[in-house]
């Protein structure tokens, strides 16, 4: 509410004065130009990479077990 008061309650009021008299305009946020940063996580890539790595694990456990 640009031109609100607190009243007696706390509770945001409208201003009663209408001439404009005592009100200012200060700005709350400032936009600023945002950063585009690159992709960290991509999980079709990290989940391509463990199910090509699995029939390699599979085989090198299974041998190690038989001749041991």
């Amino acid at each position: 509410m640009a031109e609100g008061r607190l009243n007696t309650k706390g509770r945001a009021v409208a201003s009663r004065s209408k001439t404009g008299r005592g009100v200012v305009t200060a700005p709350i946020f400032l936009l600023v130009p945002q950063v585009k940063l690159p992709k960290r996580l991509d999980l079709a890539r990290d989940a391509e990479r463990a199910v090509d790595g699995v029939p390699g694990l599979i085989v090198a456990n299974w041998v190690d077990g038989k001749l041991a």
